[in-house]
């Protein structure tokens, strides 16, 4: 039995750098704290590994013939995205036009540019748990992640071999590479904390992502 795993990794790690729903989830969480970034790479991780099982168990093969399963997922998938950005959206106004009632009424004696730069205090952050949540629903409600499994892996098995038995290694393998790389982004998305420290960029940032995770639920809802 011969895999070809120089293809598959040469496939694998071009994937992952091609952003998707997954990549925003997690620089967005990695951004506000770093743990909360690793825990939705953990999940999204663990949503990948869900893909994995349903493929190599041939679960992936039933939903992929049959259009109104496949359907249901995607468009799952993208209302999750957009409730994601709508409530990002919604956070970012609320907390911009209080700021804005706050400094008008001359309440903490500042004007608007001096409270721009005012350390965060109360803007609440999803707890570890949402992180994971939202890390394993972006990745498990996203059917090209399934058809990944269903597809392309298969190319870079050996038909002498047990495709239940190779579809897991190239999985966990696959599964690996994403853990490695998810911890280097964490890393370099944590940079961006201390600016979100100011409310102001905050707003913007997750007016931004906000808007951008609605855009991508309405393009995998598009998408035929």
């Amino acid at each position: 039995m011969s895999i070809d795993l120089m293809g598959f990794l040469g496939v694998v790690m071009l994937a992952y750098l091609i952003p998707g729903p997954d990549f925003f989830v997690i620089v967005r969480a990695s951004a506000l704290r770093p743990s909360l970034g690793r825990m939705a790479a953990l999940g999204a991780q663990t949503g990948l590994c869900v893909h994995m099982l349903a493929a190599a168990l041939g679960l992936s093969v039933v939903a992929a013939r049959s259009p109104a399963v496949f359907t249901a997922v995607r468009l799952a998938g993208a209302a999750y995205l957009v409730y994601l950005g709508a409530r990002a959206v919604v956070s970012a106004r609320r907390a911009s036009a209080e700021r804005r009632e706050r400094t008008a009424r001359g309440q903490d004696g500042i004007d608007p540019a001096q409270d721009a730069s005012r350390p965060l205090e109360k803007r609440p952050v999803p707890s570890r748990r949402e992180g994971f949540t939202q890390g394993f629903l972006t990745n498990v409600l996203n059917p090209k992640a399934a058809l990944f499994f269903l597809s392309i892996v298969p190319q870079f098995v050996d038909g002498r071999g047990s495709m239940t038995g190779q579809i897991f290694l190239l999985g966990l393998l696959d599964v690996a590479i994403g853990v490695l790389y998810w911890l280097v982004l964490v890393s370099a998305a944590a940079r961006l904390r201390t600016l979100l420290n100011r409310p102001a960029f905050r707003d913007r940032w997750d007016m931004t992502t906000g808007w951008l995770f609605i855009a991508i639920g309405i393009g995998v809802a598009a998408a035929e």
